[in-house]
């Protein structure tokens, strides 16, 4: 085992409820994906024009552990609906006292416009405990690729910021890309860190130069041409991969197109602006579906549902409002138990075995094999 595989151990599985007994360790307190605390606003940081880092500590103000890379889902009552969100941890986690997440306002984005208007010092707000597997420990490496667009440079700067806090002098470069130079986050910190670390290489590519007329970096988009002129070695590195999905759709065809092994590249999965996980594309194709009976023992209200639909999908159209966030099978928010009949799940580190053999199940990746009983 690596000095990274040590140092950023994955958390391991622990109780599904806090507790001031059984959730603390050396490293912190165990704060488990599935449950929910309050954490209070200490500190608000403009970052660009429409970018801000919200930063917490916990309603105890004791520890936390997570790794570089994991995200949290947040929670708030906004305009009298029940609004979640899932954001990545831009903190490190060698600062486990401070939680931070850095949120781009979006236009007609609710949760990202609630919290540029309403978050600030004292204010408090609902998470869940940091989940996620897009972190270091999936694939340590001697030389690594970190590659943003936009807001996705937050789980890569916990990554950064967590390997110069703990001297591991990696082999890192790091490429961002903006839309103008005003737009890029964490700009002088990034730089900042690059002096500090000499193995860390700091790139940005920029689509224009906005006001800044003398920007002498580079301009247009990412291409293959561009990052094999930066790094001619990128063939052989790890890369770690966030921002929207087109980007990382163009960056991995061009990471194809110059023979990086697929195989070392990872990206984060989750989209905030997705609504469900996708249909199986046999499932698309058939002509005939299969349909089932789902039934919520709580409110007795029965609904039907196609067997290519996930359960969460056929729940909202039948105006059931469960909680959600990520609709990828990763944060743990539409987590219910299945009291009867079966599904076939497909999820992405959302939920723990343990909790799967007690009969738990997230909505969001579940497609129905049987008639359903619900505990909603």
């Amino acid at each position: 085992m690596n000095s990274v595989e040590r140092i950023f151990e994955p958390v391991p599985e622990t109780t599904d409820r806090l507790s001031n007994s059984d959730t603390w360790e050396s490293g912190g307190r165990l704060w488990p994906s599935g449950v929910r605390q309050t954490l209070t606003c200490c500190r608000v940081v403009d970052e660009t024009h429409d970018v801000k880092s919200f930063e917490f500590r916990t309603s105890e103000g004791l520890p936390v552990r997570f790794e570089p890379g994991q995200f949290m889902t947040v929670s708030a009552n906004v305009q009298g609906q029940s609004v979640e969100r899932c954001y990545t941890i831009s903190s490190a986690p060698t600062r486990p006292y401070l939680l931070s997440i850095t949120v781009k306002r979006v236009p007609g984005g609710t949760m990202s416009n609630w919290l540029h208007e309403n978050m600030q010092p004292g204010s408090q707000l609902a998470a869940y405990g940091p989940s996620g597997t897009f972190t270091p420990t999936a694939a340590p490496a001697a030389k690594s690729l970190y590659l943003s667009a936009g807001s996705g440079v937050t789980p890569l700067m916990s990554m950064t910021r967590a390997g110069i806090d703990l001297g591991l002098d990696r082999d890192v470069a790091f490429v961002h890309s903006a839309r103008t130079p005003a737009d890029i986050v964490f700009r002088e910190e990034l730089q900042r860190l690059a002096k500090l670390s000499p193995r860390l290489h700091l790139f940005f590519v920029c689509e224009g130069v906005g006001q800044e007329q003398d920007w002498a970096g580079a301009t247009g988009r990412l291409s293959l041409e561009l990052l094999s002129r930066w790094l001619p070695d990128y063939a052989e590195r790890e890369v770690f991969t966030c921002g929207p999905a087109p980007y990382m759709s163009a960056v991995r065809e061009m990471l194809r197109e110059g023979g990086h092994d697929p195989a070392r590249y990872h990206q984060e999965s989750f989209d905030i602006s997705a609504g469900v996980a996708p249909e199986p594309a046999e499932a698309k194709s058939e002509v005939a579906q299969e349909t089932f009976t789902v039934k919520l023992s709580r409110s007795s209200k029965t609904f039907t549902i196609n067997a290519s639909e996930t359960v969460l999908v056929a729940a909202r159209k039948n105006g059931v409002a469960i909680p959600s966030s990520c609709s990828q099978g990763m944060c743990g928010t539409c987590k219910t138990m299945v009291l009867q009949g079966s599904v076939d799940m497909k999820h992405n580190g959302g939920i723990r075995e343990r909790e799967v053999q007690k009969g738990f199940r997230l909505l969001c990746c579940s497609r129905p094999t049987s008639d359903l009983v619900l505990e909603l």
